[in-house]
């Protein structure tokens, strides 16, 4: 599939009520509720909160109006047609309609999009129909040292959309490879704003979690100017949900708000068609098997299944690139069984002493330290043999930083030396001792 921008298709536009898929009860209620919550009352600005074409709004507006819920406010026009600009207000008998309605549900503004409707939209953007080149791969971790076989195994791994277990000892880039995976992704997606389930409303668009993506200004000379897309959902670029030891069971869950009686998508609905990373697997109260086990089924199936509060359970469309990302080996913390279902399994090592060596230069050109042979060749001789010679991608950055904050406070010129590789040398290890209480 091409990357470029604007490759994925967009929702169709509705063009008439019956496009929406959702009750004309419901549709009405919303804008009768809308209009006694927002201080809005013109077609235009009403279309604009319950991001629907005008004409659509202006349909539902007539068919609140011939039910007596709404009246206009103005007067007629020369042509005995109501202006569309008319301010329109709520009878008592729509003030009346607003008020049960918002005391079943507090919801208003964007109108929903039914799931069934958001489920083929899923498809046209889905994950795994991304094809990611060695060159996108390769640009997306160029700021990481990194051997040629990890990105061929890397590759296929996220092509494919399926899950993937990352692990090795900790300070190795388990986090910044997941991120350059993410960063790998160019393309764009659509969010729907809220979804709707057995006229449930789900609210789906986060902006904590999503990133909206700048859109190109419509040309306003132009005579006919048409919606592009459904304005029910926005424009994004491919969502990434991290998640690390606060992971709990309970997140993957529909959250319920008892006040506005409307729910929010758990973390792996609002992470559709993007990445779902699930950092320091280990370090979560779960146990990983529980949390792996809560998986089997979206990861084996592409679908979840979430339940209404009434204990009604449906399914959601599951498509979401799974990164699971551990110190632990897999088989510590994992029986046979799930790691199976766990499609590709990387494990993410610590540099040779050569792409370490790599590594620091890099970090030592960006942060303007001055190389020194002989202090080199003291941390290679006399330190790292301490550790059995254990090098860690996080080390030069480490390093380089602690000599750098010394070089500051002496007020002396960025600059290495075997005395200042000792002191940063000891603010990388604690010294075991036992401590007298």
């Amino acid at each position: 599939m091409n990357m470029q921008t604007g490759a994925v298709m967009a929702p169709p536009s509705p063009k008439r009520l019956e496009d929406i898929q959702l009750s004309h009860v419901m549709v009405r209620d919303i804008l009768l509720k809308t209009l006694f919550r927002k201080n809005t009352n013109k077609v235009t600005h009403l279309a604009e909160a319950l991001h629907l074409p005008v004409p659509i709004t202006q349909e539902v507006i007539d068919m609140a109006r011939g039910q007596g819920l709404m009246e206009a406010m103005g007067t007629l026009g020369a042509a005995g047609e109501v202006s569309s600009e008319m301010p329109y207000q709520l009878t008592d008998s729509g003030k009346a309609r607003a008020l049960d309605a918002l005391a079943q549900s507090e919801y208003f503004g964007a109108v929903p999009v039914p799931l069934d409707v958001y489920r083929e939209q899923v498809k046209r953007q889905s994950i795994r129909n991304i094809q990611i080149t060695r060159e996108q791969l390769t640009g997306a971790m160029g700021h990481l040292v990194l051997p040629p076989s990890l990105i061929s195994n890397l590759g296929p791994a996220v092509s494919s959309g399926r899950s993937i277990l990352m692990y090795g000892p900790p300070g190795n880039g388990k986090s910044s490879i997941s991120n350059g995976i993410r960063d790998a992704m160019g393309d764009k997606i659509y969010v729907p704003r809220a979804i709707e389930y057995s006229g449930q409303v789900i609210t789906v668009y986060d902006p904590i979690v999503h990133t909206k993506a700048e859109e190109a200004a419509e040309d306003p000379t132009r005579l006919r100017r048409t919606a592009r897309y459904d304005k029910r959902y926005v424009v994004c670029t491919r969502p990434t949900v991290i998640t690390g030891g606060e992971l709990s069971l309970s997140m993957l869950d529909l959250v319920y708000n008892p006040t506005a009686r409307t729910y929010q998508a758990p973390l792996q609905l609002k992470s559709s068609g993007g990445i779902f990373i699930v950092d320091d697997l280990g370090r979560q109260a779960e146990p990983p098997q529980a949390l792996v086990n809560r998986w089997i089924v979206p990861l084996e199936e592409s679908k979840d299944i979430l339940a209404l509060q009434s204990g009604e359970k449906f399914e959601v469309p599951f498509d979401t690139l799974v990164i699971f990302s551990t110190n632990f080996h897999p088989n510590e913390i994992f029986d046979q069984a799930a790691l199976r279902r766990i499609f590709f399994k990387i494990k993410i090592d610590g540099p040779s002493q050569e792409d370490f060596l790599k590594i620091f230069a890099l970090v030592a050109r960006k942060k303007k330290l001055q190389l020194d042979e002989a202090s080199l060749v003291h941390l290679l001789k006399n330190k790292y043999p301490t550790i059995n010679n254990t090098f860690a991608n996080y080390q030069p950055v480490f390093l380089i930083d602690q000599m750098i904050a010394v070089c500051d406070f002496e007020g002396i010129p960025y600059k290495m030396t075997p005395e200042l590789v000792d002191r940063a040398w000891a603010n990388m290890f604690v010294k075991d001792e036992k401590i007298v209480k």
